[in-house]
């Protein structure tokens, strides 16, 4: 009489290579599932259920590797503040406020990235305070300036609009040229999403007047900030589409072009505003190509917020 064996003694007495490669195996499986069920229920080219599998692949891994991320991220922030508490001379303060400051704004912007807009905002009211207690005025400018961002995802883009001027304001002449210019471009943005078609344009040319020169994109004061002309070039094309420009499209291609392709979050960004300068222009063929190759890269880096863009334009197909 034959005896019943369990699954688990019986990979306990297989090779070495053999007990490695079956959780590879598993999710390959589980991932051509995906793909062929795609195909065969929806419909849908094999072409897009190769898409689907990529996706379903690289958002598991990248869940597991955000989770990871933001604990890591919230102990640094914990340890910061507690420095923070605990320092007593300004000499000493100064420098723990700085840190805190740009781990916050870091912080909050991984938090807009993954949908977690309240939190957002916590870290975002973190940064700002902290930049005060540095005297930083061009760490608060940008937290201001990203915190805007935050209204305008929660439908209050014209508050967002008010809430960068008066980053710009605090700042005055005293920030890098760089720094200004992204704040000029982050306001044309939100002018945009708020309908003010003249004050937009008039923001994008004052963003293009500030951009220095050349292809140097680090801005030495402000190491958070990465901006030449030809990411401004993309910014730009991006806004343009947003108001149905037809000069939007020629710009956004230019910048695909120029774009370094190991930049996969940008290059996702960049197919999204395509398809929504498309769209707008009712050219739907290059608007659905856009999509696909969005959604792709979008779950490669697991933006909840890019995937949501790509949604809501899915739904004006």
């Amino acid at each position: 009489m034959t005896e019943r064996r369990g699954l688990g003694l019986w990979l306990r007495e297989r090779p070495r290579w053999i007990q490695l490669s079956l959780v590879p195996t598993g999710l390959l499986l589980w991932w051509g599932l995906a793909g062929v069920v795609w195909h065969a229920v929806s419909g849908h080219t094999w072409g897009d259920a190769m898409t689907l599998m990529a996706t379903v692949g690289v958002s598991t891994t990248a869940g597991q590797w955000a989770a990871m991320v933001i604990d890591q991220m919230t102990g640094h922030l914990a340890a910061l503040e507690d420095a923070l508490n605990f320092a007593v001379l300004p000499s000493a303060r100064r420098p723990v406020a700085l840190a805190l400051a740009g781990a916050s704004t870091l912080a909050a912007w991984q938090a807009v990235d993954s949908g977690a807009i309240e939190r957002a905002w916590r870290h975002y009211e973190t940064a700002k305070s902290a930049a005060r207690d540095a005297e930083a005025r061009m760490y608060l400018a940008h937290a201001m300036g990203e915190q805007a961002f935050v209204l305008c995802a929660a439908g209050r883009p014209a508050l967002g609009v008010e809430l960068v001027r008066d980053a710009q304001r605090s700042l005055g002449q005293s920030g890098s040229p760089r720094l200004r210019a992204w704040l000029h471009a982050t306001e044309a943005e939100l002018c945009a999403h708020s309908g003010m078609v003249d004050d937009c344009r008039r923001a994008l040319d004052k963003a293009s007047g500030c951009i220095p020169d050349g292809p140097e994109d680090r801005d030495p004061d402000m190491l958070s900030i990465f901006l030449n002309g030809s990411h401004l070039t993309r910014w730009r094309g991006n806004v343009l589409g947003l108001l149905g420009d037809a000069e939007a499209v020629s710009s956004l291609y230019d910048a695909l072009q120029a774009m370094d392709p190991t930049f996969v979050r940008a290059r996702a960004g960049l197919h999204t505003d395509l398809a929504h300068a498309h769209l707008a222009r009712a050219e739907y063929d290059d608007a659905q190509t856009h999509l696909r190759q969005a959604r792709l890269l979008a779950s490669r880096t697991g933006s909840v917020r890019q995937r949501r863009r790509v949604d809501l334009l899915s739904e004006r197909l």
